[in-house]
């Protein structure tokens, strides 16, 4: 018997590489922080125990490691933190300009 999830893509997410979008995914998912029995543990291909917490789109279902930071970066997600990056527009991320160093 085949499940809805059995063709979606499957993505491991490192914490250094999780975007807004995943983020605000595992907040939606864990609003209260997840706890042992949220978390999947399997081997990846070098034969490492990894473990993750899951969280699946339309497309694509992602497993997120899991570690003490994305405990601490869940707790302190805020959405108006992210808001600049839901328009992909390249100017909300800037280097700080000179003008910024000298305040």
């Amino acid at each position: 018997m085949k499940h809805r999830n059995d063709n979606l893509k499957r993505v491991i997410v490192d914490f250094k590489k999780l975007t807004p979008e995943i983020l605000a995914l595992l907040v939606e998912r864990y609003p209260d922080g997840y706890d042992d029995d949220d978390i999947i543990s399997f081997r990846n291909q070098h034969n490492d125990m990894i473990e993750a917490v899951e969280v699946t789109t339309e497309d694509t279902k992602y497993l997120v490691k899991v570690s003490s930071k994305l405990s601490v970066t869940m707790e302190n997600y805020d959405v108006e933190d992210y808001e600049d990056f839901a328009d992909d527009d390249p100017e909300a991320i800037q280097p700080p300009s000179m003008d910024d160093e000298e305040e």
